[in-house]
């Protein structure tokens, strides 16, 4: 098969490990884009392509160059609305996001960040640095245990799907809400399906872990804040899109909850941004998924479903478009933010 290659803003190296690269080189055609004008180049190349690895745009009229293609993957991971998806689906073109390979390292950092707000470990290290530290019971009197507690997931993707399998030790009962999926499908992977509200107000922590779409932009707004038990704990680890920031950090002043964020509106914070001096919040510089392991899972993960397609068989490693979700999805390119949207 033949392949354009153009990872930009991806890096080769970040996401071939050497082996793999190796292999995408001696066992496909490769042509790669090495910075001359992509119209140009585009215009030159897709015509013999039958595998395009970008996060290009891929109109109507781009399509309509290549003539054998039988797959785009995106190795920035996210279903961005340049492609001309009815095109694709209409000619069985597969286009693919390896996202989850930052599923796992994502739901480690969400699993820290809620046990460090529970104990408060990161407010009592930093007292300490401080000598300002308090011993034993007076250190923890407003400490709580995830163990045996109740957590709620909104969103029950890759990320969601990874929390609850770390959660599996701390006996928690754990309540999720997507739209997307019934309720018999969620209790059949042994979880309570919600409704929003009930979750939002049912738990002592929460997280979202749920994708950007045009239906839950800004869906951690007051109202639903609001909503939350006193002291209860609300962790955003997938988009910061879902929650109205203002809100979230005047709940968190308030002292009513305590927030782990590690997704920002704007990226990086300024210097001298407010929202650095709020208290009950623990910060991470979007750096949840940015593994090198996670990175160099996106080469892996291109390459098994490239054999699958070269032998006529369908993609499984990477997540494939479809056509019901995939216009309503609103991720923010890799491009836009100086450590990637990845989480």
């Amino acid at each position: 098969m033949r392949v354009l290659y153009d990872p930009e803003p991806r890096a080769t190296d970040e996401i071939f490990s050497p082996v793999d690269l190796a292999e995408l080189r001696s066992r496909y055609e490769v042509t790669e884009w090495q910075g001359q004008a992509r119209d140009t180049f585009y215009a030159q190349h897709l015509p013999q392509t039958d595998i395009l690895i970008s996060q290009q745009a891929m109109g109507a009229d781009r399509l309509a160059k290549a003539p054998n293609l039988r797959a785009i993957f995106n190795v920035e991971t996210n279903f961005l609305p340049n492609v001309d998806y009815a095109e694709c689906f209409r000619r069985g073109v597969h286009v693919l996001a390896p996202g989850a390979v930052f599923a796992a390292p994502v739901a480690e950092m969400a699993l820290g960040m809620a046990l460090s707000l529970a104990r408060n470990i990161h407010g009592e290290h930093a007292a300490f640095l401080q000598g300002q530290e308090k011993w034993l019971f007076e250190g923890n009197k407003q400490s709580e245990l995830l163990a045996g507690s109740t957590v709620g997931i909104i969103g029950f993707g890759d990320l969601g799907r990874s929390l609850f399998r770390l959660l599996a030790p701390f006996n928690c009962r754990v309540q999720v809400y997507d739209p997307w999926l019934p309720p018999g499908h969620l209790k059949r992977l042994g979880v309570e399906p919600v409704e929003f509200d009930t979750l939002m107000a049912g738990n002592r922590f929460v997280f979202v872990m749920a994708t950007i779409t045009t239906n839950n932009a800004g869906m951690i707004d007051a109202r639903a804040l609001d909503l939350m038990q006193p002291g209860a704990m609300l962790l955003l680890m997938s988009r910061a899109a879902a929650a109205d920031f203002q809100a979230l950090t005047a709940a968190a002043a308030s002292g009513r909850i305590r927030v782990a964020t590690d997704v920002f509106p704007v990226e990086p914070i300024p210097k001298d941004d407010p929202i650095r001096r709020v208290p009950n919040m623990l910060f991470s510089p979007h750096r949840a998924g940015a593994l090198t392991f996670a990175l160099r899972e996106i080469g892996t993960r291109v390459l098994e479903d490239m054999d699958l397609i070269a032998r006529r068989l369908p993609p499984v490693a990477c997540r494939r478009a479809e056509p019901e979700t995939v216009a309503m999805m609103r991720s923010m390119p890799v491009s836009a933010t100086p450590t990637g949207e990845e989480g």
